[in-house]
Protein backbone atom coordinates (compact mmCIF):
# COMPACT_ATOMS: atom_id res chain seq x y z
CA UNK A 1 0.00 0.00 0.00
CA UNK A 2 1.25 3.49 -0.84
CA UNK A 3 2.54 5.00 2.46
CA UNK A 4 1.04 8.35 1.53
CA UNK A 5 -2.41 6.79 1.22
CA UNK A 6 -1.93 4.87 4.45
CA UNK A 7 -1.40 8.20 6.23
CA UNK A 8 -4.49 9.58 4.58
CA UNK A 9 -6.93 6.83 5.63
CA UNK A 10 -9.61 8.05 8.02
CA UNK A 11 -9.81 6.55 11.52
CA UNK A 12 -12.78 4.37 10.56
CA UNK A 13 -10.58 2.33 8.27
CA UNK A 14 -9.01 -0.67 10.04
CA UNK A 15 -6.85 -3.58 8.94
CA UNK A 16 -8.26 -7.07 9.49
CA UNK A 17 -6.51 -10.25 8.31
CA UNK A 18 -4.37 -8.39 5.80
CA UNK A 19 -7.28 -6.48 4.21
CA UNK A 20 -8.36 -2.93 4.95
CA UNK A 21 -12.08 -2.71 5.73
CA UNK A 22 -14.45 0.10 6.50
CA UNK A 23 -16.08 -0.70 9.82
CA UNK A 24 -19.23 1.14 8.78
CA UNK A 25 -19.39 -0.35 5.26
CA UNK A 26 -18.78 -4.12 5.48
CA UNK A 27 -19.63 -4.72 1.82
CA UNK A 28 -16.57 -2.80 0.59
CA UNK A 29 -13.18 -4.53 0.81
CA UNK A 30 -10.01 -2.69 -0.13
CA UNK A 31 -7.00 -4.59 -1.49
CA UNK A 32 -4.31 -5.72 0.88
CA UNK A 33 -0.79 -4.32 0.80
CA UNK A 34 0.25 -7.16 -1.50
CA UNK A 35 -2.49 -6.54 -4.09
CA UNK A 36 -1.24 -5.13 -7.40
CA UNK A 37 -2.79 -1.94 -8.70
CA UNK A 38 -4.62 -3.76 -11.50
CA UNK A 39 -5.78 -6.62 -9.27
CA UNK A 40 -8.60 -4.83 -7.45
CA UNK A 41 -11.65 -7.05 -6.81
CA UNK A 42 -14.45 -6.77 -9.33
CA UNK A 43 -16.71 -5.46 -6.58
CA UNK A 44 -14.37 -2.55 -5.89
CA UNK A 45 -15.81 0.80 -6.99
CA UNK A 46 -13.23 3.49 -7.77
CA UNK A 47 -15.78 6.24 -7.18
CA UNK A 48 -16.36 4.88 -3.69
CA UNK A 49 -12.59 4.93 -3.14
CA UNK A 50 -12.58 8.68 -3.87
CA UNK A 51 -15.30 9.21 -1.32
CA UNK A 52 -13.81 7.22 1.53
CA UNK A 53 -10.12 8.09 1.07
CA UNK A 54 -9.40 11.84 1.16
CA UNK A 55 -6.82 13.45 -1.11
CA UNK A 56 -3.24 13.14 0.06
CA UNK A 57 -2.06 16.12 2.12
CA UNK A 58 -0.23 18.99 0.34
CA UNK A 59 3.23 17.61 1.13
CA UNK A 60 2.35 14.42 -0.77
CA UNK A 61 0.99 16.37 -3.73
CA UNK A 62 4.20 18.47 -3.77
CA UNK A 63 1.97 21.50 -3.53
CA UNK A 64 4.22 24.28 -2.25
CA UNK A 65 1.52 26.90 -2.61
CA UNK A 66 -0.83 24.97 -0.34
CA UNK A 67 1.82 24.65 2.36
CA UNK A 68 2.64 28.34 2.09
CA UNK A 69 -1.08 29.12 2.37
CA UNK A 70 -1.21 27.22 5.66
CA UNK A 71 1.46 29.58 7.00
CA UNK A 72 -0.20 32.68 5.62
CA UNK A 73 -3.49 31.73 7.23
CA UNK A 74 -2.27 30.36 10.54
CA UNK A 75 1.29 31.44 11.40
CA UNK A 76 2.25 34.87 12.75
CA UNK A 77 4.13 36.56 9.88
CA UNK A 78 7.19 37.56 11.92
CA UNK A 79 9.67 35.93 9.52
CA UNK A 80 10.62 36.92 6.00
CA UNK A 81 10.61 33.44 4.47
CA UNK A 82 12.06 32.33 1.16
CA UNK A 83 9.70 30.49 -1.22
CA UNK A 84 11.15 27.04 -0.49
CA UNK A 85 9.09 24.30 1.15
CA UNK A 86 11.46 21.72 2.60
CA UNK A 87 10.64 18.06 3.05
CA UNK A 88 13.68 16.27 4.49
CA UNK A 89 17.44 16.29 4.73
CA UNK A 90 20.43 13.99 4.71
CA UNK A 91 23.93 14.99 5.74
CA UNK A 92 24.82 18.37 4.23
CA UNK A 93 21.82 18.36 1.90
CA UNK A 94 18.19 19.44 2.15
CA UNK A 95 15.35 18.49 -0.20
CA UNK A 96 12.22 20.43 -1.01
CA UNK A 97 8.84 18.79 -1.57
CA UNK A 98 9.44 18.60 -5.32
CA UNK A 99 12.54 16.49 -4.66
CA UNK A 100 15.02 19.23 -5.52
CA UNK A 101 18.30 18.98 -3.62
CA UNK A 102 20.15 21.90 -1.99
CA UNK A 103 23.64 21.95 -0.52
CA UNK A 104 22.97 23.42 2.92
CA UNK A 105 25.76 25.83 3.85
CA UNK A 106 23.59 27.59 6.43
CA UNK A 107 22.70 24.60 8.65
CA UNK A 108 19.72 26.36 10.21
CA UNK A 109 21.88 29.40 11.08
CA UNK A 110 24.76 27.45 12.65
CA UNK A 111 22.46 24.93 14.35
CA UNK A 112 22.71 21.58 12.54
CA UNK A 113 26.27 20.82 13.64
CA UNK A 114 26.12 17.22 12.38
CA UNK A 115 24.01 17.97 9.31
CA UNK A 116 20.57 16.49 8.78
CA UNK A 117 19.16 13.15 9.94
CA UNK A 118 22.39 12.12 11.65
CA UNK A 119 21.91 8.61 13.07
CA UNK A 120 23.65 9.47 16.36
CA UNK A 121 21.08 12.15 17.12
CA UNK A 122 18.23 9.81 16.18
CA UNK A 123 19.71 7.13 18.43
CA UNK A 124 20.02 9.52 21.37
CA UNK A 125 16.43 10.72 20.94
CA UNK A 126 15.03 7.19 20.74
CA UNK A 127 17.08 5.67 23.55
CA UNK A 128 16.53 8.50 26.02
CA UNK A 129 12.84 8.82 25.21
CA UNK A 130 12.43 5.17 26.20
CA UNK A 131 13.73 6.05 29.66
CA UNK A 132 12.53 9.54 30.58
CA UNK A 133 11.87 12.63 28.48
CA UNK A 134 11.19 15.33 31.04
CA UNK A 135 11.33 15.93 34.76
CA UNK A 136 11.11 19.12 36.75
CA UNK A 137 14.33 20.75 37.90
CA UNK A 138 13.14 19.95 41.42
CA UNK A 139 14.98 16.66 40.87
CA UNK A 140 18.39 15.39 39.77
CA UNK A 141 19.09 13.35 36.67
CA UNK A 142 22.38 12.14 35.25
CA UNK A 143 22.35 13.60 31.68
CA UNK A 144 22.19 17.21 32.93
CA UNK A 145 25.04 16.67 35.38
CA UNK A 146 27.19 14.96 32.77
CA UNK A 147 26.57 17.67 30.19
CA UNK A 148 27.45 20.42 32.66
CA UNK A 149 30.64 18.54 33.54
CA UNK A 150 31.56 18.25 29.85
CA UNK A 151 31.03 21.97 29.20
CA UNK A 152 33.00 22.98 32.28
CA UNK A 153 35.83 20.74 31.09
CA UNK A 154 35.82 22.47 27.69
CA UNK A 155 35.83 26.00 29.14
CA UNK A 156 37.21 26.20 32.66
CA UNK A 157 36.24 26.09 36.34
CA UNK A 158 32.64 27.19 36.82
CA UNK A 159 29.06 25.96 36.60
CA UNK A 160 26.30 25.78 33.98
CA UNK A 161 22.62 26.63 33.79
CA UNK A 162 20.44 25.07 31.10
CA UNK A 163 17.58 26.64 29.16
CA UNK A 164 16.09 26.29 25.67
CA UNK A 165 17.54 28.95 23.37
CA UNK A 166 20.30 31.48 22.86
CA UNK A 167 18.31 34.48 23.97
CA UNK A 168 17.30 32.66 27.15
CA UNK A 169 20.98 32.01 27.82
CA UNK A 170 21.71 35.70 27.31
CA UNK A 171 18.81 36.66 29.58
CA UNK A 172 20.42 34.49 32.26
CA UNK A 173 23.67 36.41 31.87
CA UNK A 174 21.80 39.71 32.09
CA UNK A 175 20.32 38.57 35.38
CA UNK A 176 23.75 37.43 36.56
CA UNK A 177 25.10 40.92 35.89
CA UNK A 178 22.17 42.57 37.70
CA UNK A 179 22.65 40.28 40.68
CA UNK A 180 26.40 40.93 40.67
CA UNK A 181 26.01 44.71 40.80
CA UNK A 182 22.79 44.96 42.78
CA UNK A 183 24.13 45.80 46.23
CA UNK A 184 26.23 48.64 44.79
CA UNK A 185 23.45 50.01 42.60
CA UNK A 186 25.14 48.86 39.39
CA UNK A 187 22.94 47.42 36.64
CA UNK A 188 24.18 48.66 33.27
CA UNK A 189 25.55 46.32 30.60
CA UNK A 190 27.58 47.77 27.74
CA UNK A 191 27.36 45.93 24.40
CA UNK A 192 28.54 46.83 20.91
CA UNK A 193 27.18 48.25 17.69
CA UNK A 194 26.12 45.62 15.11
CA UNK A 195 25.84 43.01 17.85
CA UNK A 196 22.92 40.60 18.10
CA UNK A 197 21.78 39.13 21.41
CA UNK A 198 18.24 37.91 20.69
CA UNK A 199 14.69 39.16 20.26
CA UNK A 200 13.22 39.30 23.76
CA UNK A 201 12.72 42.81 25.15
CA UNK A 202 16.05 42.68 26.99
CA UNK A 203 17.67 40.97 23.99
CA UNK A 204 16.76 43.76 21.58
CA UNK A 205 17.81 46.38 24.13
CA UNK A 206 21.22 44.70 24.27
CA UNK A 207 21.45 44.32 20.49
CA UNK A 208 23.35 47.01 18.61
CA UNK A 209 21.06 47.14 15.56
CA UNK A 210 18.30 49.69 15.33
CA UNK A 211 16.20 47.58 12.95
CA UNK A 212 15.39 45.05 15.70
CA UNK A 213 14.41 47.75 18.19
CA UNK A 214 12.02 49.68 15.96
CA UNK A 215 8.43 49.58 17.20
CA UNK A 216 9.27 48.20 20.63
CA UNK A 217 10.11 51.41 22.45
CA UNK A 218 10.50 52.27 25.25
CA UNK A 219 13.42 49.87 25.46
CA UNK A 220 14.42 48.00 28.59
CA UNK A 221 16.81 50.35 30.41
CA UNK A 222 20.34 49.43 31.34
CA UNK A 223 21.97 48.77 27.96
CA UNK A 224 24.24 50.98 25.87
CA UNK A 225 26.23 50.26 22.71
CA UNK A 226 29.70 51.34 21.60
CA UNK A 227 31.76 50.50 18.48
CA UNK A 228 33.07 46.94 18.27
CA UNK A 229 36.81 46.33 18.55
CA UNK A 230 37.27 49.82 20.07
CA UNK A 231 38.60 49.45 23.59
CA UNK A 232 38.95 53.18 24.20
CA UNK A 233 35.34 53.84 23.21
CA UNK A 234 34.27 51.20 25.69
CA UNK A 235 36.42 52.62 28.45
CA UNK A 236 34.97 56.08 27.82
CA UNK A 237 31.43 54.70 28.04
CA UNK A 238 31.82 53.28 31.55
CA UNK A 239 29.73 54.86 34.27
CA UNK A 240 29.24 54.30 38.01
CA UNK A 241 26.19 52.18 37.04
CA UNK A 242 28.13 49.79 34.79
CA UNK A 243 28.15 46.19 36.00
CA UNK A 244 29.21 44.22 32.90
CA UNK A 245 30.39 44.21 29.31
CA UNK A 246 29.00 41.72 26.76
CA UNK A 247 30.56 41.00 23.36
CA UNK A 248 30.54 38.31 20.69
CA UNK A 249 33.84 36.69 19.78
CA UNK A 250 32.63 36.90 16.18
CA UNK A 251 29.67 39.06 15.28
CA UNK A 252 27.47 36.81 13.17
CA UNK A 253 24.33 38.80 12.39
CA UNK A 254 26.59 41.86 12.33
CA UNK A 255 28.52 40.55 9.33
CA UNK A 256 31.04 37.87 10.42
CA UNK A 257 33.40 40.32 12.12
CA UNK A 258 36.09 38.89 14.42
CA UNK A 259 37.18 40.45 17.67
CA UNK A 260 40.90 41.20 17.65
CA UNK A 261 43.17 39.48 20.17
CA UNK A 262 44.22 42.83 21.61
CA UNK A 263 40.58 43.79 22.08
CA UNK A 264 39.70 40.63 24.00
CA UNK A 265 42.76 40.84 26.24
CA UNK A 266 42.11 44.52 26.80
CA UNK A 267 38.51 43.81 27.80
CA UNK A 268 39.69 41.31 30.39
CA UNK A 269 42.16 43.82 31.87
CA UNK A 270 39.53 46.57 31.89
CA UNK A 271 36.94 44.39 33.61
CA UNK A 272 39.47 43.31 36.23
CA UNK A 273 40.48 46.92 36.81
CA UNK A 274 36.92 48.24 37.13
CA UNK A 275 35.45 45.14 38.84
CA UNK A 276 33.08 44.37 35.98
CA UNK A 277 31.83 41.07 34.58
CA UNK A 278 33.07 40.16 31.11
CA UNK A 279 30.30 38.25 29.34
CA UNK A 280 30.56 36.60 25.93
CA UNK A 281 27.73 35.63 23.61
CA UNK A 282 28.90 32.36 22.04
CA UNK A 283 25.52 31.31 20.69
CA UNK A 284 26.46 31.43 17.01
CA UNK A 285 30.27 31.50 17.03
CA UNK A 286 30.73 28.79 19.66
CA UNK A 287 30.59 24.99 19.78
CA UNK A 288 33.65 24.26 17.63
CA UNK A 289 32.51 26.36 14.67
CA UNK A 290 35.90 28.05 14.54
CA UNK A 291 37.88 24.88 15.24
CA UNK A 292 37.94 25.47 18.99
CA UNK A 293 35.06 25.10 21.42
CA UNK A 294 34.69 28.87 21.82
CA UNK A 295 35.73 31.51 19.31
CA UNK A 296 37.92 33.40 21.79
CA UNK A 297 40.04 30.25 22.17
CA UNK A 298 40.75 30.28 18.42
CA UNK A 299 41.33 34.03 18.23
CA UNK A 300 43.83 33.93 21.12
CA UNK A 301 45.77 30.87 19.95
CA UNK A 302 49.49 31.56 20.24
CA UNK A 303 48.91 35.06 21.61
CA UNK A 304 50.85 35.85 24.82
CA UNK A 305 48.34 35.86 27.67
CA UNK A 306 45.72 34.13 25.57
CA UNK A 307 46.17 30.77 27.26
CA UNK A 308 44.89 32.16 30.59
CA UNK A 309 42.04 34.26 29.18
CA UNK A 310 38.57 33.47 30.49
CA UNK A 311 35.40 35.54 30.46
CA UNK A 312 33.09 35.50 33.48
CA UNK A 313 30.10 34.12 31.61
CA UNK A 314 29.38 32.52 28.22
CA UNK A 315 26.02 31.94 26.55
CA UNK A 316 25.53 28.89 24.31
CA UNK A 317 22.81 27.34 22.14
CA UNK A 318 22.41 26.56 18.40
CA UNK A 319 24.93 23.75 17.68
CA UNK A 320 24.77 22.62 21.30
CA UNK A 321 21.66 20.60 20.44
CA UNK A 322 22.30 20.10 16.73
CA UNK A 323 18.68 21.04 16.01
CA UNK A 324 17.10 19.91 19.26
CA UNK A 325 16.27 23.01 21.36
CA UNK A 326 18.72 23.58 24.19
CA UNK A 327 20.60 26.58 25.52
CA UNK A 328 23.03 27.06 28.36
CA UNK A 329 25.24 29.57 30.05
CA UNK A 330 28.49 28.95 31.90
CA UNK A 331 29.58 31.12 34.83
CA UNK A 332 33.18 31.37 36.02
CA UNK A 333 33.92 29.91 39.44
CA UNK A 334 34.00 33.10 41.57
CA UNK A 335 30.46 33.99 40.43
CA UNK A 336 28.98 30.54 39.78
CA UNK A 337 26.77 30.60 42.89
CA UNK A 338 25.39 34.13 42.50
CA UNK A 339 22.11 32.82 41.12
CA UNK A 340 20.94 30.81 44.12
CA UNK A 341 17.76 28.79 44.56
CA UNK A 342 14.70 30.68 43.36
CA UNK A 343 16.59 33.41 41.48
CA UNK A 344 16.36 31.80 38.04
CA UNK A 345 14.63 28.84 36.45
CA UNK A 346 13.30 27.08 33.37
CA UNK A 347 10.56 24.47 33.04
CA UNK A 348 12.14 22.63 30.12
CA UNK A 349 15.76 23.68 30.56
CA UNK A 350 18.23 20.82 30.80
CA UNK A 351 15.68 18.06 30.23
CA UNK A 352 17.00 14.48 30.09
CA UNK A 353 16.16 14.31 26.39
CA UNK A 354 17.88 17.58 25.44
CA UNK A 355 20.97 16.78 27.49
CA UNK A 356 21.24 13.27 26.04
CA UNK A 357 21.24 14.72 22.53
CA UNK A 358 23.83 17.37 23.44
CA UNK A 359 26.09 14.73 25.01
CA UNK A 360 25.82 12.57 21.91
CA UNK A 361 26.78 15.52 19.70
CA UNK A 362 29.85 16.22 21.83
CA UNK A 363 30.79 12.55 21.57
CA UNK A 364 30.53 12.56 17.77
CA UNK A 365 32.51 15.80 17.50
CA UNK A 366 35.29 14.32 19.59
CA UNK A 367 35.23 10.86 18.02
CA UNK A 368 35.18 12.15 14.44
CA UNK A 369 37.62 15.01 15.16
CA UNK A 370 35.20 17.60 13.80
CA UNK A 371 37.04 20.52 15.41
CA UNK A 372 39.98 19.65 13.18
CA UNK A 373 37.60 19.24 10.26
CA UNK A 374 36.20 22.72 10.87
CA UNK A 375 39.72 24.10 10.59
CA UNK A 376 40.83 22.10 7.58
CA UNK A 377 37.67 22.28 5.48
CA UNK A 378 37.13 25.85 6.68
CA UNK A 379 40.60 26.87 5.48
CA UNK A 380 39.96 25.15 2.14
CA UNK A 381 36.60 26.85 1.73
CA UNK A 382 37.90 30.27 2.76
CA UNK A 383 40.81 29.95 0.35
CA UNK A 384 38.34 29.13 -2.41
CA UNK A 385 36.16 32.12 -1.54
CA UNK A 386 39.24 34.34 -1.59
CA UNK A 387 40.08 33.05 -5.04
CA UNK A 388 36.56 33.93 -6.17
CA UNK A 389 37.04 37.42 -4.72
CA UNK A 390 40.28 37.74 -6.67
CA UNK A 391 38.65 36.52 -9.87
CA UNK A 392 35.45 38.56 -9.53
CA UNK A 393 36.36 41.82 -7.75
CA UNK A 394 33.31 43.55 -9.22
CA UNK A 395 31.09 41.25 -7.13
CA UNK A 396 32.98 40.15 -3.98
CA UNK A 397 34.71 42.86 -1.99
CA UNK A 398 36.14 40.92 0.97
CA UNK A 399 36.17 37.47 2.55
CA UNK A 400 35.98 37.20 6.32
CA UNK A 401 35.70 34.71 9.17
CA UNK A 402 37.50 31.60 10.35
CA UNK A 403 36.82 27.88 10.54
CA UNK A 404 33.30 27.15 9.31
CA UNK A 405 31.98 30.61 10.12
CA UNK A 406 32.70 32.50 6.92
CA UNK A 407 31.25 35.36 4.95
CA UNK A 408 31.66 37.34 1.76
CA UNK A 409 31.04 41.07 1.57
CA UNK A 410 29.46 42.16 -1.68
CA UNK A 411 30.53 45.17 -3.70
CA UNK A 412 27.90 47.94 -3.32
CA UNK A 413 25.41 48.26 -6.16
CA UNK A 414 26.35 45.31 -8.35
CA UNK A 415 24.93 46.32 -11.77
CA UNK A 416 24.05 42.83 -12.99
CA UNK A 417 22.42 41.62 -9.78
CA UNK A 418 18.86 40.69 -10.73
CA UNK A 419 15.76 40.78 -8.55
CA UNK A 420 13.75 43.39 -6.72
CA UNK A 421 15.97 46.45 -6.30
CA UNK A 422 14.09 47.28 -3.10
CA UNK A 423 15.55 44.14 -1.49
CA UNK A 424 19.04 44.03 -0.01
CA UNK A 425 21.79 42.70 -2.24
CA UNK A 426 22.42 39.80 0.13
CA UNK A 427 18.79 38.69 -0.20
CA UNK A 428 18.92 38.88 -3.98
CA UNK A 429 22.16 36.89 -4.06
CA UNK A 430 20.60 34.29 -1.76
CA UNK A 431 17.75 33.82 -4.24
CA UNK A 432 20.21 33.24 -7.08
CA UNK A 433 22.12 30.74 -4.96
CA UNK A 434 18.85 28.93 -4.22
CA UNK A 435 18.21 28.65 -7.94
CA UNK A 436 21.68 27.12 -8.30
CA UNK A 437 20.97 24.62 -5.51
CA UNK A 438 22.75 26.16 -2.50
CA UNK A 439 21.47 27.59 0.79
CA UNK A 440 23.36 30.34 2.62
CA UNK A 441 22.41 32.97 5.20
CA UNK A 442 22.32 36.72 4.54
CA UNK A 443 23.67 39.03 7.24
CA UNK A 444 22.48 42.58 6.80
CA UNK A 445 22.42 44.16 3.36
CA UNK A 446 25.82 43.20 2.00
CA UNK A 447 27.11 40.03 3.70
CA UNK A 448 26.45 36.40 2.82
CA UNK A 449 27.25 33.93 5.60
CA UNK A 450 28.34 30.32 5.22
CA UNK A 451 27.71 28.29 8.40
CA UNK A 452 27.77 24.66 7.22
CA UNK A 453 27.69 21.51 9.35
CA UNK A 454 30.90 20.77 11.21
CA UNK A 455 31.20 17.47 9.32
CA UNK A 456 31.12 19.13 5.90
CA UNK A 457 33.39 17.16 3.56
CA UNK A 458 36.00 18.85 1.40
CA UNK A 459 34.23 17.53 -1.69
CA UNK A 460 31.02 19.22 -0.54
CA UNK A 461 32.91 22.45 0.10
CA UNK A 462 34.33 22.20 -3.41
CA UNK A 463 30.81 21.65 -4.78
CA UNK A 464 29.68 24.74 -2.89
CA UNK A 465 32.47 26.84 -4.37
CA UNK A 466 31.49 25.74 -7.88
CA UNK A 467 27.85 26.62 -7.26
CA UNK A 468 28.79 30.02 -5.84
CA UNK A 469 31.06 30.70 -8.81
CA UNK A 470 28.29 29.70 -11.24
CA UNK A 471 26.26 32.58 -9.82
CA UNK A 472 29.01 35.12 -9.21
CA UNK A 473 30.51 34.72 -12.70
CA UNK A 474 27.21 35.78 -14.25
CA UNK A 475 27.19 38.93 -12.14
CA UNK A 476 30.74 40.02 -12.94
CA UNK A 477 31.11 43.06 -15.20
Amino acid sequence: MNPALRLAYPPALVVVSGCARLTSTPNITLPSAGTLVNDFPDSFDASTMKEIVPSPPPIVRNDAAAVQALFQQNVVPSYGRFDIVLSHGSGSYLYDITGRRYLDLGSGIAVSALGHAHPAITEALVEQSRKIIHVSNFYYHEPQGRLAQALVHLIGPGKCFFCNSGVEANEGLFKLARKFGHDEGRFEIITTLNSFHGRTLAGIAATGQEKVKKGFEPLVPGFRQVPYNDLEALRAALSPATAAIMVEGIQGEGGVTLASADYLLGLRRLCDEKKLLLLMDGVQCGHFRTGRFQSFQRILEGVPGGETFLPDGISMAKSLGGGFPIGAFWVRAPYADLLGAGTHGSTYGGSPLACAVALQILDVIQREKLADNARQVGDFFKSGLQQLANNYPSVIQTVRGTGLMLGIELVPQIPNLTGDSDKAQAIRLALLLHAAGLLAIPAGAQIMRFLPPLNLRQGEAEEGLKLIESVVARLAV
